[in-house]
């Protein structure tokens, strides 16, 4: 047996136009290569955008291609990407 225990590839979003949903959120980072998961953090009661979110890539390489690109534009705003807390 493999002591193989899977790295995941977890990136906070933050500064989201409240504009932007999970389809726009994964498409924007899928040209850093393949996205596995998108999420957009949204108010329960409100139902609107938080402005944060989470994109999870399936490989490193898209991953650390994401982390340094040094500023990321979505519909007119500089967002705030860094490695998000696996808790």
């Amino acid at each position: 047996m493999s002591n193989f225990v899977r790295q995941t590839y977890k990136l906070f979003v933050g500064n989201l136009p409240w504009t932007v949903g999970q389809k726009e959120l994964q498409t924007y980072f899928s040209k850093f290569g393949h996205v596995a998961n998108s999420a957009i953090v949204y108010d329960k009661q409100q139902g609107f955008s938080k402005g944060y979110g989470f994109v999870t890539f399936s490989s490193s390489d898209a991953y650390n291609s994401a982390c340094n690109q040094n500023i990321h534009f979505l519909e007119g705003r500089v967002l705030s990407v860094k490695e998000a807390n696996n808790n």
